[in-house]
């Protein structure tokens, strides 16, 4: 009995342990990854082995070094493996890699991309130089650069299965034909790809955005992909607390006028289902912005942040731009980048009102820079090599179209010069009643046809010239890095003296120009006032010196080319006075001209009749108002 017990035992575990194997194996069969698995395995085995490697290794030569990544084992790649594939899906695979450089280049510029989130790493502009100040005031001059700092991105989010993945995590596989870039980050069946192609002799990229093969992936409930720019502006010129002011965002609606956010401080904007067709990150002269092509872009936010002043960036662009997304097996969306300056005649061209962020004024006073200005100072260009020389120019012509109103003006102010004497007798005679003594004085004016207003109203209309000026050397990249005389950049302010401190709003600096502008100014006014009878408001003789002294501070920080235009052209107006009150007016002329005025009958205007009503109502109520104090 032993014996067949024993027997029977064996036979026993013998088809248990049959069994146990049979279910391993089915088990191992069922569960055996496919063919594509193992290849997305090896692939992901294959990243992190080469990752390791330049761990070990250190960088080669133009790869940025990747930190914080240890060697691993076969559980730690699986368990990376499975969070990278729950993080990214079919993404998963383009999550690891070395980041690389890869170059485009022409005539004007050269730009660098990064196969790690597929954009520009900077771009180096070939015709422009940024000058580096030490704080011992000493100079380098060094290659200017866009969109260079590490933390720009521009990252499209993808709303897969219920997450948000952002292409900047991504590398990118690189294929380069000719000035022409191919940037694709696999997922599966399908891709992402940026292709790049830069224009020969332009700033201009042509630049499309490619989804392949993601219909099934990206929610159906989501019809716009979210393109997320963020830039940082670097400080690029000398005056930075003057090119912040001219430092934003810029946009453009489909069918509206341009438009930008605050210039001054932090701001917000947001354009719900608004169509916009492009999006530019300005500064003071240069700009990157990026143009929808064949549609526009669907809805936009934008923030500005403005950056600490001692800060390497003047402030933190932030634009959130819709691209339309149609959920068919190919998507495409075409756009266009123009990095570069802001030169009006090549973003003119473009044709899509670019030229628009150029600061030089709204309203009547841009009109007059854009279209006047700009091209009569480009045309005087043309025959004189230094700017300067073509400013100084371009003052005596400008003088000489207004003096028409100029003399005029001075006209006016000989004939009250010439009546100055019967106004000291009436000042004397009325020293105790000022309202009486304006009465009189109005009167005395009507009776020999001279106009009080007539000194202004010239002035007044040379106003609108002179403040499309004030915008226009400042924000024309005409002047930028060209010197004259004694300062080394029009489109700054110039140094003559260095102060151990620091005035407010005027910097640590003395401006020449500013210092002249505002000799040259007190001189004028002391010229041009001294026949006026100021006895009715005597403060007004020593106020009007300080415009000039208050003025010295703000324009202390101005444009060099402004405060050259001012100085010369105060010099010139100054002449133009003296010139012609000694040899083109003639006193005993004036005298007759008043005495024939004089002479004539008068009709009282308007307003004349109702100046002179509300003259004598002052008069009567001051009259009254010292009856009332002597009782």
């Amino acid at each position: 009995m032993r014996r067949i017990s024993q027997s029977y035992m064996d036979k026993n575990q013998f088809i248990g342990f049959g069994l146990i194997l049979a279910i391993i194996v089915g088990w191992s069969v069922l569960t055996a990854p496919s063919k594509e698995e193992l290849e997305r395995q090896k692939f992901l085995k294959d990243s992190i082995a080469q990752v390791n490697l330049a761990t070990e290794e250190g960088p080669a030569s133009g790869e940025v070094d990747i930190k914080g990544i240890e060697p691993t084992t076969a559980a730690d790649d699986s368990l990376r493996m499975s969070q990278l594939a729950a993080s990214y899906g079919d993404f998963a695979s383009s999550t690891m890699g070395e980041e690389t450089s890869y170059t485009l280049s022409n005539e004007l510029i050269s730009i660098d991309f990064s196969n790690k989130g597929g954009f520009i790493k900077e771009a180096s502009l070939k015709e422009h130089k940024k000058i580096l100040q030490d704080k011992d005031y000493n100079k380098t001059e060094v290659n200017l650069r866009l969109l260079e700092d590490e933390r720009n991105k521009l990252e499209y989010i993808l709303p897969i299965n219920g997450k948000s993945i952002s292409t900047a995590d991504l590398f990118y596989q690189a294929k380069t034909t000719g000035n022409k870039l191919s940037l694709k980050a696999n997922a599966g069946n399908g891709y992402i790809e940026h292709v790049y192609e830069l224009i020969p002799d332009s700033y201009k990229l042509d630049y499309q955005l490619n989804i392949v093969g993601l219909q099934n992936s990206i929610d159906r409930s989501s019809d716009v992909i979210t393109m997320n720019w963020v830039n940082y502006l670097d400080k690029l010129e000398i005056n930075e607390t003057f090119e912040k002011f001219y430092t934003t965002t810029y946009y453009k609606e489909i069918d509206e006028d341009s438009d930008y956010c605050s210039c001054r401080g932090d701001d917000e904007e947001e354009l719900e289902d608004e169509s916009i067709k492009w999006v530019s990150g300005v500064n003071q002269f240069f700009n990157s912005s990026i143009i929808a092509k064949d549609q526009p872009f669907v809805g936009a936010e934008f923030k500005i942040k403005m950056m600490d002043e001692k800060a390497d960036d003047l402030k933190k662009l932030e634009s959130k731009l819709g691209i339309p997304y149609g959920h068919s097996a190919d998507e495409s969306f075409a756009m266009q980048l123009y990095i570069g300056p802001n030169d009006f005649d090549r973003l003119k061209a473009m044709d899509i009102e670019l030229e628009q962020i150029i600061p030089y004024g709204r309203s009547v006073f841009g009109t007059i820079n854009r279209y006047v200005i700009r091209p009569f100072f480009n045309w005087l260009a043309q025959f004189f090599s230094a700017k300067g020389v073509v400013i100084i120019v371009l003052i005596f012509i400008i003088k000489m179209l207004l003096y028409p109103l100029n003399y005029k003006m001075l006209h006016s102010q000989a004939k009250m010069g010439a009546l100055k004497p019967d106004i000291a007798k009436m000042t004397a005679k009325y020293k105790d009643e000022p309202q009486k003594k304006q009465v009189e004085t109005m009167k005395l004016y009507r009776e020999y046809g001279v106009s009080p207003l007539g000194g202004c109203l010239p002035m007044v209309l040379q106003m609108p010239v002179f403040y499309a000026l004030f915008r226009f050397f400042p924000a024309d990249i005409t002047f930028r890095q060209v010197p004259f005389l004694w300062a080394d950049d029009l489109s700054s302010y110039d140094v003559f003296m260095r102060l151990p401190f620091e005035i407010p709003m005027a910097g640590s600096h003395i401006s020449l120009f500013t210092i002249l502008w505002a000799i040259t100014q007190v001189i004028y006014t002391y010229y041009n006032t001294k026949h006026m009878d100021m006895s009715a408001n005597p403060a007004m003789k020593y106020v009007q010196y300080f415009m000039p002294i208050m003025f010295l501070v703000f324009f202390n920080n101005y444009a060099s080319g402004l405060t050259c235009y001012m100085f010369f052209s105060t010099l010139f107006t100054i002449l133009q006075t003296v010139i012609t009150k000694k040899f083109v007016f003639n006193e005993e002329k004036i005298l007759a001209e008043l005495n024939k005025e004089k002479a004539k009958p008068k009709k009282k205007s308007g307003f004349s009749a109702r100046l002179e009503e509300a003259m004598k109502q002052q008069q009567k109520v001051a009259k009254d108002q010292k009856s009332k104090k002597k009782k």
